[in-house]
């Protein structure tokens, strides 16, 4: 015997409240957001990986010894020196920041950069080489161009200019969703 549930009444999903606010939630969201950061200064970046590891091993220390007063004040101090190698930091990088593109645009940037015939026998879809510079400016939140991403896809090293690309690139396909336990 198979027992087939009825339809809720017409607009009652549109009347319940929580669905209504999941609805103004949903329509308020932004695409995801990456940031590529660079810092130039290897002295200041060796000084906050080393401070990062101190504070490390002397919260480790602290946490192990509650009451041993010598400790936690040498935990305080660490803090307060990460603190300001952190400032530091903060002070002499470069965060450039790009956020997905909505999908149908994205999908046509593609389709406008397609693949080379040699590209196309080597399986891939579109043009990078053509697609970098564009992919970039779109998805700049800080305005970069499509001459200047260009420029520096082609200026600067072969690493960066890959993790240029890749950070425009990869924040097209996060996903925030998790899909959670039935």
């Amino acid at each position: 015997m198979t027992t087939t549930k009825p339809a809720p009444p017409r607009n009652a999903v549109d009347r319940d409240p929580h669905w209504t606010a999941t609805r103004e939630r949903l329509a308020r969201r932004q695409r995801p957001i990456a940031k590529m950061t660079i810092c130039d200064n290897q002295t200041v970046k060796d000084n906050l990986a080393t401070v990062q590891y101190a504070e490390r091993r002397a919260r480790a220390l602290a946490e192990d010894s509650p009451s041993d007063k010598d400790l936690q004040e040498l935990h305080k101090a660490a803090q307060a020196e990460l603190e300001e190698a952190q400032k530091a930091f903060d002070a002499a990088a470069i965060v450039l920041r790009f956020q997905a593109l909505r999908r149908p645009d994205f999908e046509s940037l593609k389709k406008a950069h397609p693949a080379t015939e040699e590209q196309a026998e080597d399986g891939m879809a579109f043009n990078p080489e053509t697609l970098g510079p564009e992919l970039i400016a779109a998805a700049s939140l800080d305005g970069i161009t499509v001459e200047e991403a260009a420029e520096y896809l082609t200026d600067w090293s072969e690493g960066e200019a890959a993790q240029l690309f890749d950070t425009a690139w990869n924040v097209q396909g996060e996903t925030r969703a998790d899909l959670g336990k039935g």
